[in-house]
């Protein structure tokens, strides 16, 4: 961690922070005194989050037999544990609806990160991973230190955009010649300044560079890999130039192979779907 990462982050973590009812959902879920009813409380007096969660105890994404029409129904319906990640993610997305960021097409940027995470569950499925629902959250999230970076430093975030267009670097190995760092560690400082459990904190710092990972190696290879179905699937057509590559690290660490690009590919798009109508009314306020 370089101090002008630290820095970076310091300039925009007030801007940029989780409400109440996130840091609440997030202790209470730890707390074995609090019943359903609690939690679904807490969430009732944020309508926005209220009825987003419904929406998705109805969607197919649970494929629950009967509506579920309370809060509380809804927290039990989704599970605790699922419902503290979802509760963070959709307070991630919002936490930056207010964050000026001129550079990039926001809904572009979301629509990546939604998709990313999508996809990290299904990859999490193949390597059976348990409770993989905080690998959506990690994909949501990997990207968002650019955020901070375009905010806090837009001459050299452009910069290192433009170098990453032209085809001569990654985006993130632009940053780190302009920048010293790059957006996966300000991402990673950002979300421990969030109180965000570590493994998920170092999952995303680590996600470009995997041997930097200590107890989430399986995590963060599981994003490196998702982040690239994810840049491949938003290529044009008719693109002749050089495809994201995998980190032969990220093959071995989780014993998978290219097959499983197509694998997770049609899963995806349903599941995308479902996922998207959830953040896109959010990003269509930012």
């Amino acid at each position: 961690m370089t101090m002008q990462a630290t820095e970076l982050v310091k300039g925009i973590a007030k801007l940029a922070s989780l409400p109440e009812v996130c840091i609440r959902v997030n202790e209470m879920v730890d707390d074995p005194r609090s019943s359903a009813a609690d939690i679904g409380k807490v969430i009732s007096h944020d309508t926005a989050l209220t009825a987003q969660l419904l929406r998705m105890a109805n969607s197919a994404f649970y494929n629950f037999p009967s509506k579920v029409d309370t809060i509380s129904r809804a927290v039990t319906v989704v599970g605790e544990r699922e419902l503290r990640y979802l509760v963070l993610a959709l307070s991630a997305v919002r936490a930056f609806s207010q964050i000026p960021v001129e550079l990039i097409n926001m809904a572009s940027f979301w629509r990546h990160s939604v998709y990313c995470g999508v996809v990290a569950r299904l990859v999490a499925a193949e390597c059976h991973v348990l409770h993989s629902e905080r690998l959506f959250v990690a994909g949501l999230l990997h990207e968002v230190g650019m955020l901070v970076m375009m905010n806090r430093e837009p001459d050299l975030a452009k910069r290192a955009l433009e170098a990453s267009d032209a085809g001569n670097k990654e985006q993130h190995e632009a940053e780190m010649a302009l920048f010293g760092f790059d957006h996966a560690e300000v991402g990673g400082i950002l979300m421990r300044q969030w109180d965000i459990p570590e493994a998920l904190c170092e999952t995303v710092a680590c996600h470009h560079d995997i041997s930097k990972a200590e107890d989430a190696r399986l995590d963060a290879a599981i994003i490196h890999i998702a982040d690239v179905i994810a840049s491949r699937a938003e290529l044009e057509v008719d693109y002749e130039g050089p495809l994201p590559q995998v980190d032969p690290q990220a093959w071995e660490i989780t014993g998978l192979n290219e097959d499983v690009m197509n694998v997770v590919s049609d899963d995806a798009v349903s599941m995308f779907a479902e996922s998207w109508a959830m953040i896109q009314p959010i990003v269509r306020h930012a």
